[in-house]
């Protein structure tokens, strides 16, 4: 361990989570010292503004540290943090994950850091055909997710992601078994799979497999993976082989979170979204009646360009047409670069707030409902820390008695507390 190691902050997504562990594994391995890593999120104007904050906040703490910018908003738009004095260096979402970019920080980190290195390094993202090779054996103490897919071919009028992240890249499925099988030699009981566009995983793999053909072939290849849970999909890619594993594997873990954006389909094709408002009820319904017990979060934008509040109020029945029960909610933020930003009628600020309230109460209403639905009823849990684990479901239990940490067990729901169950 290095005598003054990196400080690490990580805004947005869980995929940026994992990714900065695997920066703190490159920095450790190349005695990088003295420096604060900022790893940005640019899914909304107001990320990027919360980026610059965190960054000033940083050089005020460590005065004396190289600060280095990197992430989807340090992708985008690099000139933002290239002008910011507090900044040292910005590297992309392809630099930030090549040993070699560490290599060379670990060696140049003395008085002639910036005279060594090239103040702004990111590369063109579409450029990149490959996942990078930084597979890591998990974070958190007994989940650990499993990157197996980045960037999205897709271009929703909304995001600026793909400007982040690059086309869609798939790690193949034997790389993606191995890692797992090493996850479950180390003690974790659950391992969760992330991407960007999980459901576009395979796509540019030889003879184009689906996701559900993955989760299959984890399951059989490590039966002694307790737990598999799956991130974010788009439903309406969800292959066949998926909807059997929903059916038919119990290690999968009843829990989806849906990428749905709205629930008005003159809304949802100016996002350039490929379902309407009735696939997004027809797949909750089919999953439904495979696996009875399956629960879903979804992604809800409020106040899109030109959202009327009949659109809207389309968005809120969503929320129980589909019985969502953990909510995303997103009030639209301008992106400049994206084609949304460009749409004339531009919903007023105060709406859009107001609107994504509203929504946030419908899924208060919706988590309360979930919760006491599951009062006198026995789940399996997995332990987080002695007195807190989540079911299948992902929902939070509580234990007045300490229970082993990291441990599989059965408990009756005795309560609500908040917005977790209590056993």
């Amino acid at each position: 361990m290095s005598a003054n190691p990196p400080i690490f902050a990580t805004l947005g997504c869980r995929l940026n989570a994992y990714e900065t562990e695997a920066m703190k594994e490159l920095a450790e391995a190349n005695g990088v010292e003295n420096a604060v890593v900022v790893n940005t999120c640019a899914v909304t104007a107001e990320a990027v503004r919360k980026a610059r904050q965190e960054i000033r906040k940083l050089r005020r703490e460590n005065p004396e540290a190289k600060i280095i910018v990197t992430g989807c908003a340090a992708q985008t738009e690099p000139e933002t943090f290239a002008t910011m004095g507090e900044v040292d260096l910005v590297i992309g979402n392809t630099e930030k994950m090549q040993p070699e970019t560490w290599e060379n920080f670990g060696q140049s980190m003395g008085p002639n850091f910036i005279g060594d290195t090239e103040r702004v390094q990111v590369n063109d993202i579409m450029s990149v055909t490959e996942t990078a090779g930084h597979l890591i054996d998990g974070f958190g103490r007994h989940r650990a997710y499993v990157q197996v897919q980045n960037g999205c071919d897709h271009r929703c009028t909304f995001c600026i992601i793909p400007y982040g992240r690059g086309n869609s890249r798939s790690v193949p499925a034997g790389v993606v078994v191995d890692q797992i099988k090493r996850l479950v030699d180390k003690g974790f009981n659950e391992v969760v799979l992330t991407g960007v566009d999980l459901t576009s995983w395979g796509a540019d793999l030889p003879a184009t497999p689906r996701l559900g053909d993955l989760v299959m072939r984890i399951l059989k290849l490590v039966p002694d993976l307790p737990r598999l849970r799956i991130s974010s999909i788009d439903s309406i890619e969800a292959d066949e082989m998926l909807m059997q594993a929903i059916a038919t594997e119990p290690r999968l873990m009843p829990h989806l979170h849906l990428s749905l954006q709205h629930g008005d389909d003159l809304i949802l094709k100016r996002m350039a979204r490929r379902h309407l408002r009735d696939d997004a009820i027809r797949f909750c319904e089919d999953a439904r009646k495979l696996r009875p017990e399956m629960t879903f979060g979804a992604d809800i934008i409020a106040g899109f360009p030109t959202e009327t509040e009949a659109q809207f109020e389309n968005s809120i029945k969503l929320v129980t047409d589909c019985d969502l029960t953990w909510l995303h909610v997103f009030p639209y933020s301008k992106r400049e670069g994206t084609p949304a930003a460009k749409i004339p009628r531009q919903v007023n600020g105060k709406v859009i707030r107001d609107r994504a309230a509203r929504l946030r109460a419908v899924g208060d209403e919706q988590v309360q409902k979930h919760l006491q639905a599951q009062i006198g009823r026995e789940h399996v849990i997995l332990m987080e820390n002695p007195h807190m684990g989540r079911t299948e479901q992902f929902t939070e239990v509580s234990f007045d008695t300490a229970q082993d940490e990291g441990a599989i067990l059965k408990a009756v729901i005795s309560g609500v507390k908040g917005t977790q169950l209590t056993a």
